[in-house]
């Protein structure tokens, strides 16, 4: 694909990370098998510990709530019964994680236990972050050039540093001025592009939003950001209209700076 000029008012790069900065296949096929192939193992290793007790506590109160509006799954709502029957309560929690996985359930509690995981994993080197081979180099030359570059993802800031900060390419945080995950708003609403801008310290129209979402597209460009949609492998075909309306690239090298600073 050709080169696509930046335009000279953009301040600061904002990266999506799946499907943008790293394959989605990273998450689908390294991310949750993990937790899946790994949770029982965990689970034992950590069960007396405070973090996972907690993380469980917060799984037994999310099954009671769903058990109150008939969501519960077809297992025993969460029972951690220490010293009495642990290998059962542990089976419990193990059922009910995978159900909410299988569900694609988004639960706090799920989120919290599953960025547990990440976080050993990550730090005794059984996953390493995956980066596509253009992202790095193209980084470090908008920053060489005066440029700031943030993240922003639906994934928590701890595992989008987890991720960068544990990467094949190795600790890549300094490349990055900052990083937004949903607390700041959800990625498809405009506001949360306003409150981004506000938060760095610039206009919208500083701002260069990289995304493989429409939707997400969509609510930037509302917001006055500048969008650049990004087309990898494994990713949702655009259609003919999106293809026409945004500016397309395969790969972060296709981006000219001129004269930004």
């Amino acid at each position: 694909m050709a080169a696509i000029a930046v335009p000279e008012t953009t301040r600061v790069f904002l990266l999506d990370i799946e499907g943008t900065t790293t394959p989605i296949t990273f998450v689908k096929d390294i991310l949750f098998p993990y937790i899946r192939e790994n949770l029982e193992e965990y689970l034992s290793a950590h069960w007396e510990e405070d973090e996972c007790k907690q993380d469980v506590h917060l799984l037994k109160k999310q099954a009671e709530e769903d058990l109150r509006q008939n969501k519960a799954c077809h297992v025993h709502a969460v029972d951690q019964t220490v010293h009495t029957d642990e290998e059962k309560a542990i089976r419990e929690v193990v059922e009910s994680v995978l159900w909410q996985m299988a569900a694609d359930r988004k639960s706090t509690a799920l989120k919290q236990l599953q960025g547990h995981m990440w976080r050993a994993a990550y730090m005794t080197g059984r996953i390493r972050g995956e980066v596509y081979q253009d992202v790095v180099p193209a980084i470090r030359r908008w920053r060489r050039e005066g440029l700031k570059v943030f993240i922003y993802s639906s994934g928590s800031v701890e595992a989008q540093k987890l991720l960068f900060g544990y990467s094949v390419e190795g600790d890549l945080l300094d490349l990055f001025d900052g990083h937004f995950d949903t607390n700041i708003g959800a990625k498809v609403e405009s506001k949360s592009y306003e409150n981004i801008a506000e938060r760095i310290g610039c206009q919208p129209e500083q701002i260069m939003f990289l995304t493989d979402v429409t939707r997400e597209a969509k609510a930037a460009e509302e917001a006055g950001v500048s969008v650049i949609l990004v087309v990898r492998p494994g990713n949702m075909e655009l259609t003919e209209e999106e293809r026409s309306h945004y500016r397309v690239i395969t790969s972060f090298s296709q981006l000219e700076l001129s004269g930004n600073v």
